[in-house]
């Protein structure tokens, strides 16, 4: 997925461009799933039609509300890291962002859980000097990658001449 050039600021270009694992949708495609057989269930055991109409409704609004829902909200949630900033944006019809300087933030690190490891992915920690103080990105691919990108244009950045062995 690649960031709008015509975001970016003039000599500014992409670091890193990623979005929440696909592994977010699981849940919410088991939660249709299971919607699915009570329908099916309840469809069967009823003879009226308006029963049964009224069920499928039921399951076309879990549809939406289980699936369609988070299903948008994770295509349309980016985090981008260029050589000057972090963005965050998401949303289809009303739009959100943040954006905080590189110079702003004071580390990035990652966790990574059992499942997580299973997955391939990890939370990512960037820490400003914000009253925010940190933003986690959960479920982030390659997690260990990002933050090592994102760390070297944070040594890039700050001079790449301080030696980070406290001498």
């Amino acid at each position: 997925m690649a960031f709008p050039s015509k975001l970016l600021n003039e000599g500014e270009h992409v670091v890193v461009s990623t979005r929440t694992h696909a592994k977010a949708l699981i849940l919410p495609g088991l939660g249709v799933l299971v919607a699915l057989a009570l329908a099916l269930f309840v469809g069967g055991l009823v003879d009226s039609s308006a029963v049964t109409i009224a069920v499928w409704v039921l399951f076309l609004a879990v549809v939406v509300w289980f699936v369609v829902g988070p299903f948008l909200r994770w295509l349309t949630t980016t985090y981008t890291f260029t050589n000057r900033r972090f963005i965050k944006r998401s949303g289809f019809i009303a739009k959100e962002g943040r954006t905080i300087p590189l110079n702003r933030i004071s580390g990035v690190d990652f966790e990574i859980g059992v499942i997580d490891r299973i997955f391939g992915c990890g939370t990512l920690v960037v820490s400003d000097a914000s009253t925010d103080g940190r933003v986690e990105l959960y479920d982030i691919p390659d997690v260990e990658q990002v933050q090592l990108q994102v760390s070297h244009e944070l040594h890039r950045l700050s001079g790449g001449d301080r030696r980070d062995d406290g001498t």
